[in-house]
């Protein structure tokens, strides 16, 4: 890592955003009487605060460095008032107005912080509190918004949230979090570009007693409208072998890493603090706040290489309001914006380190398919969804209805659509990849085995580069992963509806309604087992042709957009009349053969993916 070695970083703070941090909010040295911030029961005077928050001239903007400078004397009182409370005195003071972030245990925590005065641990809470309250207002939002926005600035720019605390609240809110013209307190410590130093930590405090007063606007909101605060559950790993795949690290381990550390060019002198408190959360098993720092820790080495070798030294510090920060997005692309070849990726190719005790891990990298990326989710959301499609197969049906559903099937729209699965199928088996099999003869097997359980675990485990993926092949993996998932909630409404008629056959508890209903759902998924199927095919070899999107033009891509939308409209569709309150079975026939002709019609214009990606020269045929 000699190209590192340099003149040492004292900041990664560009000189207007370290003054507006460091220095603004410390100007005004008035006191502020803390008893017209908080009364003695715990309630915020959100007056007091939204006094301070200054607007432009023609007030049609925020005034983010006069706030800035007003607020500084009202969070030195805020963090005056926290440090003479015991722990006990806190919690009975504020704990209920926690309950609404879904995390209340988070804050005794952070108190804990800021009375030890270690400006790591303080940094590192601010970083779980701003996530905290990121997710707890996505909450907030959706008692009245449908879809979260992806980005602070918009959940915090929304007329939803405004609706519901104020927009004078929202403001204060983004002074401090919600742009880069303000404090900027999230994205400067999650990016990595704050070292622990430069946080004050009266701006921890400060937004401690926000989330407090969220929660007080929250509750006479909810008790004025009726309304119930619902939290989104999250995200959890539930396949071990996404877990166990990198080996124990051992204590001769971190001894090493430990002197790797204040000798390594990759580890700022600046941020060394961070690595050694990871470190202290590591052997303590606290695994969450050892990955949050070093997560943010390594988008700072990443940045510091990327700036390096690609002559561009400005791009280490935070950007200005006018411009975007560099982080992975950027230090990760296969591009610079100039469009020159970004350095970072070829020169991580080579090993960074020759110490033995750091080789495992390097073989482990060489080897690492990422478990967690939309692309490996996709392709785990396939293969089971086809397991339980297998399923059908086993389910039991009466002979007699099953003769019936036979001949119910000799229609012309169901003989349409079995017409048209066969001609897309045999045009998708076309437009397999190299080495994968191809059905010589499609109308040698009944509809019910495409495709095979084999040939799709095959295609699955094609490598599909996920290193450089642009966003618009992150959209189009939102859309064919909601494919997937509805097409196995289909699934499974068919197996339990087929398993509850059964019982009621054999328990000869059917009214004449019912029997025949259950003769429209035998004919129904004798064509839907085909129908799924294929469309599993085709998410699977869009897929592994995911990346040339990319070559699409913007009107290509948008009809293109428009027709993996139309398919996932149809699998919404079927999930609504297979469920047990609707059973529209018949209209799943009308409403398939609809789509297939939309596949097909999409699919002779040859703008699928599989069209535009190389064609394979060697295919094998069964």
């Amino acid at each position: 890592m000699e190209v590192l070695i340099g003149a040492p970083i004292t900041t990664c703070l560009s000189p207007s955003v370290y003054d507006i941090i460091c220095n603004l909010g410390f100007e005004l040295r008035e006191n502020c009487d803390i008893n017209s911030i908080v009364t003695q029961n715990g309630e915020v005077c959100w007056k007091t605060v939204t006094d301070c928050v200054s607007y432009t001239e023609s007030d049609q903007g925020l005034d983010y460095w006069g706030s800035v400078r007003l607020l500084g004397p009202v969070c030195e009182a805020v963090h005056s008032h926290f440090l003479s409370l015991t722990k006990g005195q806190f919690e009975i003071q504020y704990a209920p107005w926690f309950q609404w972030t879904s995390l209340p245990q988070l804050f005794p925590e952070i108190f804990d912080a800021l009375k030890s005065l270690q400006s790591p641990a303080i940094s590192l809470s601010l970083m779980k509190l701003t996530s905290c309250l990121e997710r707890a207002l996505g909450d907030v939002f959706l008692l009245l918004g449908k879809e979260c926005p992806f980005l602070l600035r918009d959940l915090l720019a929304s007329e939803e949230l405004a609706q519901i605390f104020g927009q004078s609240v929202m403001n204060v809110l983004k002074v401090f979090i919600g742009s880069p013209c303000g404090l900027n307190l999230r994205n400067v410590l999650w990016h990595g570009f704050a070292s622990p130093e430069e946080i004050p930590p009266k701006y921890c405090s400060m937004m401690i007693l926000l989330t407090v007063g969220l929660g007080q606007l929250l509750k006479s909101y909810l008790q004025n409208t009726k309304l119930t605060l619902t939290h989104r559950s999250f995200v959890t790993l539930k396949n071990l072998e996404d877990l166990v795949i990198f080996p124990d690290v051992t204590y001769e381990v971190l001894s090493v890493l430990e002197e790797v550390m204040t000798k390594s060019a990759f580890i700022l002198k600046i941020m060394l603090p961070y690595w050694e408190v990871a470190l202290i959360k590591f052997r303590s098993q606290r695994f969450a706040d050892c990955a949050i720092l070093l997560l943010a820790q390594l988008e700072t080495g990443l940045r510091n290489v990327f700036a390096t070798l690609n002559r561009c030294p400005a791009r280490l510090l935070t950007a200005e309001s006018t411009a975007l920060y560099t982080t992975f997005d950027e230090i990760l692309a296969k591009h610079l914006n100039d469009g020159r070849i970004n350095q970072l990726p070829l020169f991580l190719g080579e090993p960074a380190m020759e110490k033995a005790a750091v080789e495992l891990l390097i073989n482990l990298a060489e080897g690492y398919s990422s478990r967690c990326h939309p692309v490996s989710q996709l392709k785990k959301q396939v293969l089971s969804c086809e397991e339980s499609i297998r399923v059908w197969a086993l389910l039991p049906f009466p002979e007699e209805l099953t003769q019936e559903a036979v001949r119910l099937e000799d229609n012309s729209e169901t003989n349409a659509c079995r017409f048209l699965i066969t001609k897309i199928m045999d045009e998708l088996y076309h437009h397999m990849p190299e080495n994968h099999c191809v059905l010589k003869d499609l109308d040698s097997l009944p509809t019910e085995t495409w495709p095979s359980s084999q040939l799709l675990c095959e295609l699955c485990s094609t490598p599909v580069p996920t290193l450089f993926c642009p966003r618009i092949v992150l959209e189009v993996l939102v859309v064919l992963r909601s494919i997937s998932k509805q097409c196995h909630h289909v699934s499974n409404q068919v197996t339990a509806a087929s398993e509850l008629r059964h019982m009621q056959w054999v328990e000869r508890t059917l009214r004449s309604r019912q029997r025949l209903n259950y003769l429209r759902m035998l004919s129904s998924i004798r064509l839907l087992s085909p129908v799924l199927s294929l469309v599993l095919l085709l998410i699977v070899l869009e897929l592994v042709n995911i990346h040339a999107v990319c070559g699409k033009s913007t009107h290509e891509y948008q009809q293109y957009l428009k027709f993996v939308k139309s398919i996932l409209q149809y699998t919404e569709n079927l999930v609504a009349y297979t469920s047990y309150e609707k059973n529209k079975w018949n209209e799943t026939i009308h409403l398939t053969h609809t789509a297939l002709l939309k596949i097909w019609t999409f699919s002779e214009k040859k703008q699928m993916l599989i069209h535009l990606a190389k064609k394979s020269t060697s295919k094998g045929l069964l």
